[in-house]
């Protein structure tokens, strides 16, 4: 196999006039993937065209491997051949059903756009080399996640979490998912679910293979036209490098493949659990001369015979490098799981009655205690942890499990999640919704104790003031139903006694009002009729907390 050894490509600063200048080059140099039949000016697009800044990956690092110079078959072969061929020709059962799957898809969809599934492998080949040589289970999913290196910066973007590591497993920055390693902030746009399973999964092939057509075919393009399909591969990854890449598997596959078994794929180069270390650069420097073997000879010429050196240096021992002991199935973290964590609702400035709870396990099944959980707080939301910490880490116990600090609602009510991530080298996460709901008063009490008297005929001197609380805190904007009734036992409004004014200065004995800042609202002016006697005032909130206050009416004493 004439592989090329090379580095795993990072994000670099190569501008638009290089990069059109090396599509320009390309277009020149390579025939077009099919023949340019009809345009792509008459189409509408169903979504904004990706933009270089905005890639698939996020310009992750992709395998450099080249293909072999042999081709797979005569030219002008069937793409479609039987299980026979060279190695690097064979293409994992379920991946290359899942291309041509979203192939079809695609033609039923967005015909313009022509959408060969060769393209699809050879992208899947650069970026995760076809899913790992094909490991894969029955509906398609990774048996593990395919995870780029953290978009931190330091060699690679600059990409901060998008997604609280739902993805990724990284809730500090994003990482490339999935066999066609997209990053999660371009999945929860373009994600598709491409098996009809319900869920829209990056580590699912036929789900990743489809979202890739439909970000390829985004816009006006149409991928028989060789400029469109440059510019289609390099919003994939904004590279002149990972586009020479892509079209030599693309022309490689375009002459010929073949199916083989789930799993027996050719890996790329330096394969690790789906990423690549960059490999060292050979050295650039000139070579140092070699010493003359021919020793002078005695006498001639005027030159001493060398003498021995009299404490020549004994040769360097090589000392054998130290590995780490890989540890057991027994030792190696498997798998997170609920650990019987309930809803987790509270109402706003209250502690949460639940706690979330995680169980590890091993790869044999067992619980595992000793592994790191990092629990983290996600959304737009004031909700915190015990101490004001929205990112708690810990580990598991015997048991397995662990559980995190109680939660304290913020003032703010709406959704939010809570996730657990474990593992490091094929992280796992869970996500627990969450609510924080506004807070609704539960007592409604008068701000003072003065008795209520008026003589018939006048208003009541003092003004009734009340406040409305959820467990002794002031709840604002609190609606209050204010009624005059016959009696606390059956109350039903009364047609004589003290009553309120409308805005036309008629008499009402109903009125419907709304607490202000603190919960307190202070009623309208009362005024008595001509009937003498105790009557009662009854305030009633929408929860259900109720407040009675007596009113008088008596004559002055003689």
């Amino acid at each position: 196999m004439a592989a090329q050894f090379g580095r795993r490509l990072r994000r670099g600063a190569t501008t638009t006039a290089v990069a059109a200048a090396a599509v320009a080059a390309l277009s020149a140099s390579q025939a077009p993937a099919t023949p340019q039949t009809g345009t792509a000016g008459d189409r509408t697009a169903a979504d904004a065209t990706p933009s270089g800044d905005g890639a698939a990956t996020g310009n992750s690092p992709y395998y450099t491997d080249l293909p072999p110079l042999n081709t797979p078959n005569k030219p002008g072969s069937s793409v479609n051949l039987p299980v026979t061929g060279s190695a690097e020709a064979g293409i994992p059962a379920s991946i290359l059903a899942a291309y041509k799957k979203a192939e079809q898809d695609l033609a039923s969809t967005d015909a313009a756009c022509r959408l060969p599934w060769q393209l699809l492998a050879a992208i899947g080949k650069v970026e995760s080399g076809q899913a790992r040589g094909g490991k894969v289970d029955a509906n398609g999913t990774t048996f593990s996640p395919i995870l780029g290196p953290a978009l931190n910066g330091q060699g690679f973007a600059l990409i901060k979490d998008t997604d609280g590591g739902a993805y990724d497993g990284d809730a500090t920055h994003d990482r490339a998912v999935g066999p066609m390693q997209f990053i999660p902030s371009t999945w929860a746009t373009w994600g598709q679910d491409g098996n009809g399973d319900g869920r829209k999964d990056p580590n699912n092939i036929y789900d990743a293979a489809l979202a890739a057509g439909r970000y390829l075919c985004a816009g006006t393009r149409d991928l028989s036209l060789a400029a469109d399909l440059d510019r289609a591969v390099l919003s994939y990854n904004h590279s002149t490098e990972y586009l020479r890449t892509v079209r030599s598997w693309f022309d490689f596959y375009n002459r010929g493949t073949h199916e083989v078994p789930d799993g027996t794929g050719v890996l790329p180069a330096g394969t690790d659990s789906g990423t690549t270390s960059p490999s060292p650069s050979p050295s650039t420097g000139s070579p140092t001369p070699s010493p003359d073997p021919t020793p002078s000879k005695p006498g001639g010429g005027g030159s001493a015979t060398p003498s021995p050196d009299p404490s020549p240096t004994p040769p360097a021992t090589t000392k054998p490098p130290t590995t780490k002991p890989t540890p057991s199935p027994s030792e190696t973290f498997g798998s997170l799981e609920n650990a019987g964590t309930g809803i987790l609702s509270a109402t706003a400035g209250d502690a949460f009655a639940e706690r979330v709870t995680v169980r590890a396990r091993n790869m044999l099944g067992a619980t595992l205690a000793g592994t790191q959980v990092t629990f983290t707080v996600v959304g737009d939301t004031d909700t915190r942890f015990e101490g004001g910490k929205s990112t708690v880490t810990l580990r598991t116990g015997a048991g397995g499990t662990a559980t995190a600090p109680a939660l304290t609602a913020g003032e703010k009510p709406g959704a939010f999640r809570v996730t657990a991530v474990a593992g490091t080298t094929v992280p796992r996460a869970l996500s627990f919704p969450a609510k924080v709901v506004a807070r609704v008063a539960d007592t409604v009490t008068r701000t003072g104790d003065t008795a209520l008297t008026a003589a018939p005929g006048t208003a009541f001197a003092d003004r009734v003031e009340i406040r409305t609380t959820y467990k002794g805190t002031g709840v604002a904007d609190t609606a209050v139903t204010a009624t005059m009734i016959t009696d606390a036992e059956t109350p039903a409004e009364n047609d004589k006694g003290p009553y309120f004014k409308d805005a036309n200065g008629e008499p009402v004995r109903t009125l419907d009002l709304k607490s202000g800042d603190d919960g307190v609202l202070t009623l309208p002016e009362i005024f008595a009729d001509g009937t003498e006697g105790t009557f009662t005032l009854r305030l009633t909130t929408a929860s259900g907390a109720t407040l009675t206050v007596e009113l008088k009416v008596e004559a002055p004493a003689a």
